[in-house]
């Protein structure tokens, strides 16, 4: 008897094209999602059930192109395949809908509030979409919309937990790879914003100068005490071996 798979009828990841030749509209686009998939890199150092793609094709139907968000999550997938790097997320592949979307608007506005949301919440079903717009004024730039009966709902706070993710998402100033504005980040339970890899490694590097110092002070501490004991008719090395 033979055995039908239909699934070995559709084109591969290796099969697929892994990018549209379309230009990113502005640098923020990959430096908010890349600052966000650092930080998971290192937060989630030993998981490997986890995957975050930056302008990355997500293949959804054979019969259409990628569409290809600034940012995505995916958990429980395998974070390398066989050892390999993703040309692309192939759903009929990975058998695994991202659970979080990211988009950052540009100052044209490219569907992220029209066309792009209709298409995550009706044809994909992406549980969380994530907006951010740095060109808004009167409405917040952070909006993150959870997916309830097949329509998106705007959820409330800054920063948002996210309970299938375990971390939250908000919005706070400071500074990564050199600029300082504002980014997008994750926070654990509390509220508290992680820290980026960049500021694991500053942080290290104060305490350690602080150690140095507390050091060289120690030892200055203890030259100065010898000198006025030798002022005094004592000698130090004497006094120690009695």
């Amino acid at each position: 008897m033979l055995n039908y798979n239909p699934l070995h009828c559709l084109p591969s990841s290796e099969e697929l094209p892994d990018s549209d030749d379309t230009p990113v509209d502005n640098e923020l686009q990959d430096l908010i999602p890349s600052l966000l998939k650092s930080t998971l890199a290192l937060v989630w150092s030993d998981r490997w059930d986890w995957y975050f793609g930056v302008n990355m094709g997500i293949y959804y139907d054979p019969k259409k192109s990628a569409i290809v968000p600034d940012g995505f999550l995916s958990i429980e997938v395998k974070r390398f395949i066989d050892g390999d790097l993703r040309l692309s997320y192939v759903l009929w592949e990975e058998q695994k809908l991202p659970v979080l979307v990211v988009e950052v608007a540009s100052p044209k506005h490219l569907g992220e509030y029209s066309s792009k949301k209709e298409l995550y919440a009706k044809e994909l079903g992406i549980l969380y979409y994530v907006v951010y717009n740095p060109f808004r004024r009167k409405k917040s730039p952070l909006e993150v919309y959870r997916l309830e009966d097949g329509e998106y709902i705007l959820m409330s706070g800054d920063p948002i937990w996210l309970p299938e993710i375990g971390l939250g998402i908000g919005r706070e100033r400071g500074i990564y790879q050199g600029i300082a504005r504002e980014w997008l980040y994750w926070y654990n339970e509390k509220g508290e914003r992680l820290l980026t890899p960049e500021e694991r490694i500053w942080d290290a590097e104060q305490r350690a100068n602080f150690e140095a110092q507390r050091r060289l002070e120690a030892e200055e501490q203890v030259h100065i005490l010898t000198e006025r004991l030798k002022t005094l008719g004592f000698e130090p090395e004497t006094m120690a071996g009695n």
